[in-house]
């Protein structure tokens, strides 16, 4: 779906649809993060994340901090490959024991 900073993001979801005004950020479900608002998909870097990285394993959990004394909001990712544990780096790339199996496989196919 289109989130309300313009961007294509499989993880947010919304529904308007009779009379209904669902918002949600699928992402933002870890435990030490403030609760979700339509502001935060304007600096959130999942979308540019799921464009670079289609591995079915990656798993992100958005976190909100609030700004010093309030002002202001941080999204951090914390990016997780359900085979392999946590990510380390940056998760465009993605998880570097996933890529790996996945370069062998390609190496195998193409002899």
């Amino acid at each position: 779906m289109i989130t309300p900073a313009g961007a294509e993001c499989a993880l947010y979801y919304e529904d308007f649809a009779r009379g209904a005004r669902m918002q949600q950020c699928r992402a933002a479900k870890h435990p030490r993060s403030a609760e979700w608002r339509q502001e935060d998909c304007g600096s959130c870097p999942v979308p540019r994340i799921l464009t670079a990285n289609g591995s079915p394993a990656l798993e992100l959990r958005l976190i909100i901090r609030p700004g010093v004394l309030g002002i202001g909001r941080h999204v951090e990712i914390d990016a997780w490959c359900s085979a392999h544990g946590p990510i380390a780096g940056d998760p465009c790339i993605g998880c570097k024991a996933c890529n790996a199996e996945a370069d062998e496989l390609l190496k195998r196919a193409l002899e």
